[in-house]
């Protein structure tokens, strides 16, 4: 069973940074594509940004140029590094991969960016 458990989150200003980290378990991680994906109050859940199993990344155009996702198999783990972070980032942020029709996701960790 694909386990997902991120941390990382926390309370930062504006123009701050903040690093998520996703370690995953019960799945060939090396195989499989992961994402970050983000939900704020009364927003559905967006994808924030993806990278493939061969490192192809893909981002949603409001953080392309601030966020960089990347990932270490040896380790198991996807990272999304923030940069200059915006109110409008705040947000409840999810690991998550596609195996076999099935979406998992990881329990999600809080950003806050005060203005």
């Amino acid at each position: 069973q694909v386990q997902l458990v991120e941390s990382g989150g926390g309370s930062v200003q504006t123009g701050g940074s903040l690093r998520l980290s996703c370690v995953a378990s019960g799945m060939q991680f090396s195989m499989n594509g992961m994402a970050w994906f983000r939900s704020a109050p009364e927003n559905r859940r967006e994808l924030v940004a993806g990278i493939s199993s061969d490192r192809t990344t893909n981002y949603d155009d409001s953080v392309k140029g601030r966020f960089i996702i990347s990932r270490d198999n040896a380790k198991n783990t996807v990272y999304l590094q923030m940069n200059s972070l915006k109110p409008e980032d705040t947000a409840v942020y999810y690991c998550s991969t596609y195996i076999n029709h099935r979406r998992s996701w990881g329990q999600g960790t809080q950003v806050t960016v005060s203005s």
